[in-house]
Formats: C-alpha cells, structure tokens, sequence
C-alpha cells in the first residue's frame, strides 16, 4: 500500500467545511473533465483520485460541454458592448392593441417573442429566431455582473 498524505480540514459541529477552499484553476478543471471522458472512467473515481467532490466534477463538465472551460473563453474573450438605457421622451397616450396572430408559415409549438425581465426593472426582448448558444453566454455573463 502507498503512503497518503492527509489533509487537515476544519468543519463545524454539523461537519460542515469552515476553512479556506481550494482554487481550482481552468487548466486544472479541464485536466479533471477530460479525465472523466476517457471510456470507463468514473466521475466519483476521478473526483476522489483529486480530492474534489464529484458534485463539483459535474458542474464543471456542465460548463465544458457549454465551451465555458475553453482558455480562450476563460481569458474573457467575450466583451460586452457599451449600452445607455434612457426613458422614453414621449409615452404612448393608450395601450397598443395586440396584432392577431398569424400561423400562417410557422410550425406549430413555435415561438415568436422572448422577453427577459431583470430584476433592474429593465428587460430584453428577442424576436424570431434565438441562437441559444449565444444567448446562454449572455444571461451567463449578465448573471457575473
């Protein structure tokens, strides 16, 4: 049998971690990832050979198989652009009536608007076709903020 060295981790009574946690860098997460793709690996095996909770393992293959893990979209490859949100200068004096809609052209369970409330009291509004890739990166980078 080899020799183990043991780490020393402060918990509180319910067992609870209190001390400092490990940083884990993104090179490091994507070793860790890639490891559980070779065929007949295990996440909790993997998780245990580096001491990191399986949970944890899971989490980062989420943001790898989203390409959040990637060097080049670690290093902050995605900007956001400068925005100014103004009030209006002239409201409506009565409320837009809603056009009736039209199926005609559109697969049925399609939709058509996607709207974003934040919590600001500001939203986003899509129209037409979503790339939710795209879209996924942006409410990634909105939840950062």
């Amino acid at each position: 049998m080899g020799s183990c060295a043991a780490e020393t981790v402060e918990t509180d009574s319910l067992g609870r971690r209190t001390g400092p946690r490990r940083q884990h860098t993104n090179e490091e997460k994507l070793r860790i990832v890639r490891e559980t793709h070779v065929p007949g690996a295990s996440v909790a095996t993997v998780a245990q050979r580096h001491s990191v909770n399986p949970n944890q393992v899971f989490a980062w293959r989420q943001l790898y198989r989203r390409g959040l893990l990637e060097p080049n979209v670690a290093r902050g490859s995605a900007q956001m652009l400068p925005v100014k949100v103004s009030t209006p200068t002239m409201l409506p004096t009565e409320r837009a009536r809603p056009a009736e809609p039209s199926n005609r052209g559109r697969p049925k369970g399609s939709s058509r608007l996607i709207e974003i409330k934040l919590c600001n009291g500001h939203s986003i509004v899509l129209h037409g076709r979503v790339n939710t890739t795209a879209l996924s990166r942006v409410i990634d980078l909105l939840v950062q903020r």
